[in-house]
């Protein structure tokens, strides 16, 4: 974990994240999935990554569905949706750290996505988003998005 996308709560490390539910024309929510040799690998999750020193959340997103998917949004194609909040304890050689993650839903984009960093990307129906196994993180905001769509 980078010092650089990281702050202190209570002595453990704050992770703070920004994702997106990329939303297309028949309603369908894009789900990546983890890469072998990065924690929680094999886990579908929205797609999404780490918040940078002098970024903004959307700032964030922006460069992260750049880096990872190959597509390109703007900041006022991002809305806004939910937010979680979750602790994980250390594991393997990963030490305990908090995570803070906003939901953004989006809608409009420019390219393909495409899973440049490794893994698969699956578009499905939001019924079926439970039917993935996700970080722990994740789970709560499948209720947020299924009310949405």
């Amino acid at each position: 974990m980078t010092a650089a996308a990281t702050t202190k709560l209570a002595g453990t490390d704050m992770l703070l994240v920004s994702a997106v539910a990329l939303i297309d024309r028949d309603g369908r929510v894009l789900l990546a999935q983890r890469p072998e040799g990065k924690p929680m690998a094999g886990l579908w999750e929205f797609p999404g990554g780490k918040i940078e020193p002098g970024e903004t959340p959307e700032t964030a997103l922006i460069r992260e569905l750049d880096e990872e998917l190959g597509i390109n949004t703007a900041a006022s194609c991002l809305a806004p949706l939910s937010f979680t909040s979750h602790s994980y304890g250390p594991r393997d050689d990963q030490p305990a750290f908090h995570l803070l993650m906003m939901l953004y839903v989006c809608r409009r984009w420019q390219g393909r996505a495409q899973p440049i960093e490794g893994g698969a990307l699956k578009w499905v129906r939001s019924h079926q988003l439970r039917d993935y196994p996700m970080p722990d993180a994740d789970i709560p905001l499948i209720a947020a998005l299924q009310d949405l769509l």
